[in-house]
C-alpha cells in the first residue's frame, strides 16, 4: 500500500533507499516535517556488530511511500 510521505508515522515499515540499497526500513523518528519535505530517521533490517543500522532518508511531501505490512 502506498501513502503520502507526509502521512508516515514513527513505527511504520516502509521501503526506502538507504546505504545505496532499496530495503525495508522501520521509521524510528520524524526529524523534520516541513510543508514540502519530510526527513525520517529509520532502522534498516541489517545488523552491524549486533546493532541495528540506522540512516536518515528524505522525501518530498507529495511523494508516495510504500508501506510494508
Amino acid at each position: 500500500m502506498k501513502i503520502k510521505a507526509l502521512d508516515v508515522k514513527a513505527g511504520d515499515r516502509i521501503i526506502a533507499y538507504c546505504k545505496n540499497k532499496r530495503q525495508i526500513c522501520k521509521v524510528k523518528q520524524i526529524l523534520d516535517s516541513g510543508q514540502s519535505n519530510i526527513t525520517l530517521s529509520v532502522f534498516t533490517s541489517e545488523h552491524y556488530r549486533g546493532c541495528l543500522v540506522s540512516c536518515v532518508v528524505r522525501f518530498q511531501g507529495e511523494a508516495l511511500v510504500e508501506l510494508v505490512s
